[in-house]
């Protein structure tokens, strides 16, 4: 088992501020987690973790000239529905993060995928928040 998981958030910051969303290849989650995650290269990805891992989000833009930083990384209820929409994520008082990294609890439930909401904050203005809820971590 490798000590740590990185999480590549590679975003077209121009096309999902242009779309308002980040869906429709806007952005893309990629791992190293070498365990067979699903969805790699989507918004959907899966990531295969094992308890006491760290796992490390990196944002990517990929236009350097227009930023793009991780803002929260939430985990959600089963009851929570996907959005990918721009500009209604929660505010945070965590300020925006190009690199963001957490544990995984021990006591993470087995074979359930785990999903969080991944918040990010696009260049600036009221509607450069965008989130999608569809993403998971998964302990086999």
């Amino acid at each position: 088992m490798q000590p740590q998981v990185n999480i590549a958030v590679a975003v077209d910051v121009v096309g999902a501020l242009s779309a308002g969303t980040l869906r429709g290849g806007h952005l893309c989650l990629m791992d190293d987690s070498g365990c067979d995650s699903r969805g790699q290269g989507t918004p959907d990805l899966c990531t295969v973790v094992r308890p006491g891992q760290v796992v490390q989000w990196s944002a990517v833009p990929l236009d350097v000239q227009t930023p793009v930083a991780i803002q929260r990384i939430v985990f959600l209820g089963p009851e929570q529905g996907d959005s990918g929409e721009l500009g209604e994520a929660p505010a945070s008082a965590q300020p925006d993060l190009a690199v963001w990294s957490g544990v995984v609890p021990t006591d993470m439930p087995r074979g359930v995928p785990q999903r969080y909401r991944l918040e990010l904050r696009m260049s600036g203005g009221e509607s450069s928040l965008a989130y999608v809820d569809t993403p998971s971590l998964l302990c086999p």
